[in-house]
């Protein structure tokens, strides 16, 4: 029998909803397909909010995941600086943030002039937050109201994490969605801050 997770909603289909948003709206994200993006909840690695990691690209033994019969070709890892004393505004921005570092080609790469290496320092910020307002101007209040959650949501995480390479010695090359499950983690939303009159 099926676990029942009632009054937790599940953040996966909240982000890829985001990511299917996002690119709609602005046409610098046009490329990307949410479907092959996969998110997950992972353990922390020092300040980072979520770290994106490609699964394509040409010679390269990267392990294959697929997941609802979809071939995965980004995987974004949250952090539990992601979950823990946010806002959805920034919550917004660390989403963004990860998608604009694809590749317009949407192959399994990230984007050349778009890593932090090309954009050092704040450059990066610089050409993201127009982004970012001209979004957060226009999304939708529910997809909003969803990431201002404060309390138990439910996350996919891995039960068996795939390697950076899936080169000789390695004995999975394949996951999918027998390798995951869903589990809770707590979201603390800060409040906004009272605006003087």
């Amino acid at each position: 029998m099926a676990r029942r997770h009632a009054g937790r909603p599940q953040l996966g289909p909240i982000l890829r909803r985001l990511a299917r948003d996002a690119a709609a709206r602005l046409p610098e994200l046009a490329h990307i397909r949410a479907p092959q993006i996969l998110f997950v909840a992972g353990e922390a690695r020092r300040g980072s909010r979520a770290t994106i990691r490609p699964l394509g690209g040409k010679g390269k033994r990267r392990p294959e995941v697929h997941f609802r019969g979809h071939r995965i070709l980004y995987l974004i890892t949250l952090r539990p600086r992601f979950f823990r004393d946010s806002t959805p505004e920034a919550r917004v921005e660390t989403i963004l943030h990860e998608l604009y570092h694809v590749s317009t080609r949407f192959d399994g790469t990230l984007h050349r002039g778009r890593r932090h290496s090309a954009l050092p320092g704040k450059q990066f910020s610089r050409r993201l937050r127009p982004l970012v307002r001209r979004y957060l101007a226009q999304m939708p209040a529910d997809l909003h109201d969803a990431l201002s959650h404060d309390g138990e949501i439910l996350v996919r995480q891995w039960l068996e994490k795939p390697p950076a390479s899936a080169g000789r010695g390695v004995a999975r090359r394949r996951y999918d969605d027998s390798h995951l499950f869903i589990g809770p983690v707590e979201m603390i939303t800060r409040k906004p801050r009272r605006r003087l009159h």
